[in-house]
C-alpha cells in the first residue's frame, strides 16, 4: 500500500540549509527574489518588496538556517521584530511567504489549504495604469480602455497634483515649494538633457516628497480643483461609469484639501481614492472618510495586523489595503483581512512585484472572505508570466487569476534563463551565494 502514496518528503525532519538572493529590474519594477534550500531538495521561493534593502532578508539567514520551515508561525513570531512599516518588512515577508511555499510542497497541498480552505476559485484583478507626462484626461482614458479590451473588469489610475505642477493659479506653497517641485517631475527632467545628474535629481525628490503631507504647506486651488476634476470627467466619458476605478498617487497636500479633492470626485463614483493622507495619521482618516461619501483606502505601507487596528476600530476607511509583502505576509494579511471584516469593512490587495509573491497573495485572497480585488501592476511586462515555470498560463485571465491547486504556492521553480535576461546591474549574481551571512547573531530576545 506504501507504494501508492506520493511522498513529497518526511516533514517533520524538514530543515532549512540556505538563503539567496536574486534581483530582476522591470517587472514592473526592481524585484529581489529569495530561495530557501532545504534538506530534502525542496526549495521554497519569497520575494522583497521593490526598491528594499537585500540585508532585510540576509540579517534574518543565520536566523532560520536549521529551523523546520513547516514550523511557519513559529520562525515569523521569531523574526518579526527585524521587520518594520513600508520597506523594513521586506526581509520578514519574504521568508514568511518562501516558508508557506515549503510547508505546502512539503505537505502536498496549495498553501490556501493550510490557511482553512477557499472562499473563491478565482481572484479578481484590478488593472493599475500610469502614463508618462504630459498627457490628458482623454490619452488616460483610452489606455484604460485597452485594458477593459484585454478583459480586465477593475481599474487604477493615477491621478494628483503632479498634473498641476506646470499650470498657473493651480496650486499655492510656501516660497520654493512649486519651483522645486517643477525641476524634480518627470517632465522637466525629461527636458533637461542632462543637466541634472542623479544624485541632484534624488535631492530634490527627497526633499519634496519624503515631507508628511500635512507640513508641506501646498494648497489647491479652485482652478486646480477643477482641472482634476476635468481630467477624470474626461476619462468616465471614455470608459463608462460601470466599470469600478480607483484612484492613487494624489500627491503631499493636507487633509483639509484631500477632502475638497475627495468631495469633487463623489459624482464620478470612484471605487476608491487611496493614501491621501499618511497611514499613521487616523484621526486624519476619520475626519476624511465622514466629509465625503467617495470610498477612502489606505494601508500599503503598514505591518503587522495590530497597526491596522487604529485605522479598523474607527471607520477610518472604507477599504484597507495591504501588500502582502509589507504587511508580515501570507497568514498575517490573512489576519488583517478578517480583523477588517469583523468592523464590516472589505480587503484589497496591493501588489507590483513578480508572480512568486503575486501567487502569494493569491493564496491569502482566496482564503479570505471579506477579498474583493488584488492589483496586477505588471500588464504591459511581456515576460512577466516567465519568470516562473510550472503554472497555468497566461497568469492573468480574462481579469482573473485561477487558483493554482499544485503544492506550495502553485510554481514548480523560477526560470533562471529568463531572470539572467534581466538581472539588476547592481546584483549581477544569480543566486548568488552567501555564506557570509550564516554566523551572523545577536541576543534578540525582547524580554530580561
Amino acid at each position: 500500500m506504501s507504494k501508492q502514496i506520493n511522498t513529497y518528503s518526511k516533514p517533520s525532519n524538514l530543515r532549512i540549509t540556505d538563503l539567496r538572493l536574486t534581483d530582476i529590474e522591470g517587472a514592473p519594477k526592481h524585484c529581489t527574489l529569495l530561495k530557501l534550500y532545504t534538506n530534502q531538495d525542496i526549495v521554497g521561493y519569497g520575494e522583497l518588496r521593490d526598491a528594499s534593502s537585500r540585508t532585510y532578508a540576509l540579517i534574518l539567514k543565520s536566523r532560520v538556517v536549521g529551523e523546520n520551515p513547516c514550523n511557519v508561525d513559529k520562525i515569523f513570531r521569531r523574526i518579526k521584530q527585524f521587520g518594520g512599516h513600508s520597506r523594513q518588512a521586506a526581509g520578514v515577508c519574504a521568508i514568511e511567504i518562501a516558508l508557506w511555499d515549503l510547508a505546502g510542497k512539503a505537505y502536498g497541498v496549495p498553501v490556501y489549504q493550510l490557511l482553512g480552505g477557499r472562499f473563491r476559485d478565482k481572484i479578481r484583478m484590478y488593472c493599475d495604469t500610469d502614463l508618462e507626462f504630459p498627457h490628458t484626461g482623454q490619452d488616460m482614458g483610452k489606455a484604460l480602455q485597452e485594458r477593459i479590451d484585454r478583459g480586465f473588469h477593475f481599474l487604477k489610475m493615477d491621478l494628483g497634483i503632479n498634473l498641476l505642477i506646470h499650470e498657473p493659479g493651480t496650486l499655492s506653497a510656501p516660497s520654493g515649494v512649486i519651483e522645486a517641485m517643477e525641476m524634480a517631475s518627470p517632465k522637466s527632467l525629461s527636458h533637461q538633457k542632462g543637466s541634472v545628474d542623479k544624485s541632484s535629481q534624488r535631492g530634490m525628490a527627497y526633499e519634496i516628497f519624503n515631507t508628511a503631507h500635512p507640513f508641506t504647506g501646498i494648497r489647491i486651488t479652485e482652478k486646480g480643483l477643477g482641472l482634476l476634476e476635468q481630467y477624470v470627467a474626461d476619462v468616465r466619458s471614455v470608459v463608462g461609469y460601470e466599470i469600478p476605478l480607483a484612484i492613487d498617487h494624489f500627491g503631499h497636500v493636507g487633509v483639509n484639501d484631500a477632502i475638497r479633492f475627495a468631495r469633487r470626485m463623489e459624482k464620478y463614483n470612484l471605487a476608491w481614492i487611496e493614501d491621501l493622507v499618511p497611514w499613521q495619521y487616523t484621526d486624519q482618516y476619520v475626519k476624511l472618510s465622514q466629509c465625503t461619501t467617495t470610498p477612502i483606502c489606505t494601508g500599503e505601507d503598514i505591518y503587522l495586523e495590530q497597526n491596522f487596528r487604529p485605522l479598523l476600530e474607527s471607520h477610518a476607511v472604507s477599504i484597507i489595503h495591504p501588500d502582502i509583502l509589507t504587511s508580515g505576509g501570507v497568514l498575517e494579511t490573512k489576519k488583517i483581512g478578517d480583523l477588517a471584516q469583523d468592523h464590516g469593512i472589505a480587503m484589497a490587495i496591493h501588489h507590483a512585484a513578480s508572480p512568486v509573491s503575486c501567487l502569494a497573495a493569491v493564496h491569502c485572497a482566496a482564503a479570505t472572505e471579506n477579498f474583493i480585488v488584488m492589483e496586477h501592476h505588471s500588464a504591459d511586462v511581456s515576460w512577466w508570466d516567465d519568470i516562473v515555470t510550472g503554472i497555468r498560463k497566461p497568469i492573468v485571465q480574462n481579469g482573473f487569476i485561477n487558483l493554482p491547486e499544485s503544492p506550495g504556492l502553485g510554481i514548480e521553480a523560477t526560470n533562471d534563463s529568463v531572470l539572467e535576461e534581466h538581472l539588476h546591474p547592481d546584483h549581477p549574481d544569480l543566486w548568488g551565494r552567501t555564506e557570509e551571512w550564516n554566523d551572523e547573531w545577536a541576543n534578540d530576545r525582547l524580554w530580561s
